[in-house]
């Protein structure tokens, strides 16, 4: 019979890389949390006029990467392959900015999926961390969430994060600078790849994103967005470079950055790494502030700022940096029954400290060796063994042995919760 593999561009996520993505999300939802934000949980599914008219339609995204189709009562539905423009259709519909206090401060986690060529760290279905904090424009609501971001980074054990940082401007500024990036690119357009003539006619600020090596000679002799910028853009960044310094978060200025998504403006900033391996891995996150979004999908002029991990891309680099090898899961208890007949008693056993005394059990099922028993619970880096025979039955007792100490006891069964206690309370002393 055929072997059916996983789709193109798709993974699958077990073993110890479970629980390495298990420990990146932990860490990533308990700062976020720290810091205020709650968790949402948008569909997978959205209309796909959340993302044409929220990502915009000169972002790649948009016009490359989606996956798109007709359901069957004839809707145009859209795998997200972002979350923020869906979080704004949620605020939007629920009227969830005239019910709470402003900012709304979330966090979201899942996968997304955009049609690209599969390489290092990418695939067609991947996963997201990220926040969005909507409804305030102060400068420092984009402060906090990006000293939210570094700190999640600086607390999986990365150091020397670049963060880069530019500005877009408000609605004035970009204006002006559109205008001056048709007139530079107007002499170049016929020589450069049909992507930048569709962005030359769509958004001309995507040009500059442009990954062909041609045109990113072009490109380096174009504006900068820096000599376009109003007088308030120009304060703004001011405040946000000299927070960057007083919060000690290192920094470089990148005037060519601009992100691939159309609704940012103002500040906008990415996080990239090298692993100690020397693997460049560019961007592992990133983010920025966005005006007028909520409006795009039918909601008031409320602002944003947000950022996206790709949890594929930090496990990556913290495998390279040996990062996880200290985050194996262990086991309280393996229980081993040596017979048939303790078979029934020991799930008494199990049910009794995985219900009462809420530790993590697993006990063996097949008839073997008590040598093999204790082979497993070494592979499942069990502390203790409960081992149970005929003795053990008729008296209402377990043995209780520790597996790092290799020192064993006699139990009654009514006392081994409070056996395990002492044990674990003494650990964490």
């Amino acid at each position: 019979m055929e072997i059916i593999n996983n789709v193109k561009g798709t993974h699958d996520i077990f073993g110890d890389e479970t629980d390495a993505y298990d420990y990146v999300e932990s860490m990533m939802k308990s700062i976020a949390e720290i810091y205020a934000f709650n968790g949402v949980r948008p569909p997978v599914l959205e209309s796909e006029k959340v993302f044409s008219r929220g990502v915009g339609e000169s972002s790649d995204i948009v016009r490359k990467e989606m996956y798109t189709f007709l359901d069957k009562g004839g809707r145009m539905l859209t795998l997200r392959p972002e979350f923020t423009a869906g979080i704004m259709r949620m605020v939007v519909q629920n009227k969830l900015y005239a019910t709470n206090e402003l900012p709304l401060k979330f966090y979201y986690l899942g996968p997304v999926f955009r049609y690209e060529r599969p390489q290092l760290g990418r695939y067609r279905q991947f996963n997201q961390f990220g926040v969005e904090s909507i409804g305030n424009n102060s400068p420092y609501s984009d402060i906090e969430t990006i000293a939210l971001a570094y700190t999640i980074l600086c607390s999986l054990g990365l150091e020397g994060v670049t963060l880069k940082v530019n500005t877009l401007g408000d609605d004035e500024s970009r204006d002006n600078y559109r205008k001056a990036l048709k007139e530079f690119f107007a002499k170049h357009i016929d020589h450069m790849c049909e992507d930048c003539k569709q962005r030359y006619e769509l958004n001309p600020l995507r040009i500059l994103d442009c990954k062909v090596p041609e045109d990113q000679e072009i490109v380096k002799g174009a504006p900068k967005i820096s000599d376009y910028l109003s007088e308030a853009s120009k304060a703004r960044f001011i405040q946000i470079k000299d927070a960057l310094e007083v919060l000690n978060i290192p920094y470089e200025v990148d005037d060519g950055l601009v992100r691939g998504l159309d609704y940012y403006s103002e500040t906008v900033f990415e996080f990239h790494y090298k692993s100690k391996a020397g693997v460049d891995y560019g961007a592992i996150g990133a983010g920025g502030h966005y005006g007028k979004l909520m409006q795009e999908l039918g909601g008031p002029e409320l602002p944003g700022v947000g950022f996206s991990f790709g949890i594929e891309r930090v496990v990556s680099v913290l495998k390279d940096d040996n990062l996880l090898k200290d985050i194996k899961k262990e086991l309280d208890v393996y229980i081993m029954p040596l017979s048939e007949e303790a078979m029934l008693y020991s799930q008494e056993v199990a049910v009794l400290l995985r219900n009462s005394g809420g530790y993590k059990v697993d006990m063996c099922f097949d008839k073997t060796k008590l040598g093999n028993m204790f082979k497993r619970a070494g592979n499942k880096n069990a502390k203790f063994a409960v081992i149970i025979g005929e003795d053990e039955i008729n008296k209402d007792s377990v043995i209780l042995k520790d597996l790092a100490k290799q020192e064993q006891e006699e139990v009654k069964v009514d006392k081994l919760i409070e056996k395990l206690d002492k044990y674990f309370d003494s650990e964490e002393e």
